[in-house]
């Protein structure tokens, strides 16, 4: 029988030689990875030493005495105070699952995995939507969605009108329910990776950098272009061979990208001699 998702972790790291990398692609690559414990290595690749227990205990806390999506709303956002952080919206931290539990305040995305994980700690099916521009949950089997950066709950036509905010989409172009299908866990991983690289590349925060791509090299669907600019954060350290030869091997996996790829992993070599 396989092993049970919330015990699917890996083995205790005494002596730190694991790093967040490291912990975070063998829960990825192990298949159905647990989202509260993958977005948790996820803020360990900012916060090495975050308490990881205490996270975990806060939202078991948090679900306590929560028995339907109106309890859960109401505990979250007007017991405890969940909100979106609309003074600083590109604050790293706000990508962090330790630190919105710590703080009380994310964006959509890491909001809805509290979300989602408190409901699922309570019985409920928070369902995960990948709405462009503007993360949302589903309560499964209800006619309504929740805005994790407000609480509110919202119809199709209100879903309809934070897209177009968000996005700039013209109010004109047909809203598709596609746009409103549950996405998986990889995906939520993926959205909250590429988020940080985003901060992380506009804050000039390389070493952050440098672990959000490394990590994502671990999700489905790596672009050139992330591959690109993880050897970029390699090479400024003068890791001039092992960006080529990272390089070199991603050619491999991305072969409609062969030739750029080695173009990029030449440009590196050529700092060797």
């Amino acid at each position: 029988m396989p092993d049970d998702p919330e015990d699917r972790t890996p083995p205790p790291d005494p002596q730190g030689t694991a790093d967040a990398v490291t912990r975070f692609a063998a829960l990825v690559e192990a298949g159905d990875p647990p989202l509260d414990r993958a977005a948790l290595e996820i803020a360990r690749l900012a916060r090495p030493d975050a308490d990881i227990a205490g996270a975990l205990a806060e939202l078991d806390r948090l679900a306590a005495g929560v028995s339907g999506v109106d309890e859960l709303v109401l505990r979250l956002y007007s017991e405890e105070g969940f909100a979106g952080n609309r003074e600083n919206y590109y604050d790293p931290r706000n990508s962090s699952l330790v630190d919105v539990l710590e703080r009380r305040v994310g964006i959509p995305i890491t909001l809805a995995v509290v979300l989602i994980e408190v409901g699922r700690r309570a019985g409920l099916e928070i369902e995960p939507i990948g709405m462009p521009g503007h993360f949302l949950v589903h309560p499964a089997g209800s006619a309504w969605y929740v805005d994790p950066f407000t609480g509110t709950l919202l119809d199709e036509a209100d879903c309809r009108a934070l897209f177009v905010a968000s996005t700039g989409a013209n109010p004109g172009v047909p809203f598709h329910p596609d746009l409103l299908v549950p996405v998986t866990t990889e995906a939520i991983l993926v959205r909250m990776l590429t988020n940080l690289r985003v901060v992380h590349r506009a804050g000039g925060r390389v070493p952050e950098l440098r672990r959000v791509l490394e990590a994502r090299l671990h999700l489905p669907g790596v672009t050139a272009e992330e591959v690109v600019e993880l050897a970029a954060t390699m090479g400024r350290r003068g890791e001039y061979l092992d960006a080529a030869r990272l390089l070199d091997a991603w050619g491999e996996r991305l072969p409609r990208h062969a030739a750029g790829l080695a173009r990029a992993a030449r440009v590196w070599r050529a700092h060797l001699n």
